[in-house]
């Protein structure tokens, strides 16, 4: 390896790393900030929270890296054209494609490695991540609840003075709002003296047993006038159980592209072939399946079949213009109503079934777009490195200062493109592929525009081309006057 090589080399891998480690940081930031819902008032430790970060910092990186490798590049070609580095290497004969050659190198085994990680590394994670969350309440429940103050668990609204215990699972002055259904506020308070948190790992019920305590309930009386009187039925208990299902725990509305209930995002390739294999198959099954019994829906051959096979087969009559003179006025009746009724039953079962089949075809769509994003984050670390690097040497300016306003705004470009893209996909819009490969369509032109005008010296905008012609356009409209 050349000098010019090592130093090229050294000074685009420095860049990297700092900007990596900078924008790395200002996501994870961004990660706590959703889900702050479940950190914040449970009385985490710092191992739980680490865990936590430590399980949601993978699905970071296919942000964070090809942002990470355009800014570098950016920076780093801007720094050298700046400081009129690449006039000399082009004095010396060193062409712009001499001089990204190692580091075109260096970004393909880049792109290998975020292929390996999206396919490896980032379905585990996720795994593990799901898990943490569905999990934290089971291995210690009295997480869900803060002293001091009401905490929201399922349909209650609870509140204790004091936890003591090992995992926190005595309680102690307790306090208890249960939601009503209609949504008009709580009409059951319970309170007891202590009580107990009872859990299990296998199971996704949570049990409250409280000791010593009343019950108390607003009863809505049937004159509206009696209403201001505010009856409420007390009851006084020894024990008392709650079973709360866990499975409504931890639960924080954020983007679906982050928390998609499907297990997609924590499959690699191969598994995803397999399970995309299958949910066509049966896609299709269901598809046959309803198309051949959607005939034996109906209930008129049992009936107006029988009548006209009588009538006309036998006796060898022509079918009349109207079939329904054939029958009696009681028959004829009978035959509408039949047809009524079945026509508004096929058309519910119709209705249900093509939801049922738009759910099954987007969870197929959502499959084939964690299939591909494997391969779109590794293409993508390319492109933005023939988009980068190309565009700091047109530019001619390092820092800070414009190649982070030029990467926001390419990224902020790639970013919108590939969600609307896999938003139209996810709703059978677009193909699949086509929604998660959009963003790299549409920006692959870009890189090859700007790599063939970095070679050539031509930079950013051409100016001529629009200029020019105004000015022919001048000189036609008003031509200059003749001296005398």
């Amino acid at each position: 390896m050349k000098i010019l090589d090592k130093y090229l080399l050294k000074t685009f891998l420095i860049t990297f790393t700092t900007v990596f480690v900078i924008l790395f940081f200002i996501f994870i930031l961004q990660t706590v900030w959703l889900f702050i819902a479940e950190l914040a008032g449970k009385d985490l430790d710092f191992v739980l929270i680490l865990k936590f970060l430590m399980f949601s910092m993978p699905r970071i990186i296919p942000l964070v890296l090809p942002l990470s490798i355009l800014l570098a590049s950016i920076m780093t070609f801007g720094n050298l054209a700046e400081n009129y580095e690449f006039a000399a290497m082009k004095s010396s004969g060193i062409s712009l494609q001499r001089a990204m050659r190692t580091l075109t190198v260096t970004i393909l085994l880049l792109s290998i490695f975020a292929f390996f990680f999206a396919n490896n590394v980032i379905p585990y994670a996720e795994f593990k991540f799901i898990n943490f969350r569905k999990n934290i309440a089971q291995v210690k429940p009295a997480l869900a609840i803060a002293e001091g103050q009401f905490s929201d668990v399922g349909i209650y609204n609870i509140k204790v003075n004091k936890k003591s215990g090992e995992n926190g699972n005595f309680l102690t002055g307790i306090t208890i709002h249960k939601k009503s259904n209609v949504g008009d506020g709580s009409k059951i308070v319970i309170k007891a003296v202590n009580g107990e948190l009872v859990s299990s790992e296998k199971s996704s019920i949570l049990q409250l047993i409280l000791n010593n305590g009343n019950y108390y309930e607003d009863i809505i009386p049937k004159k509206y006038e009696d209403r201001l009187k505010m009856p409420f039925a007390k009851s006084a208990f020894k024990k008392y159980t709650i079973n709360i299902d866990l499975s409504k725990l931890n639960k924080v509305d954020v983007d679906e592209e982050n928390t998609n209930s499907s297990t997609n995002t924590m499959l690699d390739v191969n598994e995803l072939k397999y399970t995309i294999d299958s949910l066509n198959k049966s896609f299709k099954t269901e598809v046959i399946s309803y198309s051949e019994n959607i005939n034996l829906r109906t209930g008129i051959q049992n009936t107006a079949v029988n009548i006209i096979k009588d009538t006309l087969f036998k006796k060898k009559k022509t079918v009349p213009a109207e079939i329904l003179t054939l029958f009696t006025k009681e028959q004829q009746a009978e035959i509408l109503k039949i047809a009524s009724s079945n026509l508004v039953s096929t058309n519910y079962s119709i209705d249900a079934t093509k939801v049922s089949l738009e759910n099954k075809q987007k969870n197929i769509n959502n499959h084939l777009l964690a299939f591909y994003d494997k391969f779109v984050i590794a293409y993508a670390c390319l492109m933005m490195f023939f988009i980068g690097a190309p565009l700091g040497a047109i530019i001619r300016k390092g820092g800070l200062g414009l190649p982070i306003i030029f990467a926001v705004l390419i990224f902020i470009t790639f970013h919108f493109i590939n969600t609307f893209g896999k938003r139209m996909a996810q709703e059978n819009g677009i193909s699949p592929f086509m929604g998660a490969w959009m963003s790299s369509l549409v920006l692959t032109p870009l890189a090859i525009l700007l790599t063939y005008r970095a070679t050539n010296d031509i930079g950013l905008i051409n100016m001529d081309v629009i200029l020019v012609p105004i000015q022919k356009l001048f000189k036609k409209l008003f031509p200059p006057k003749k001296q005398a």
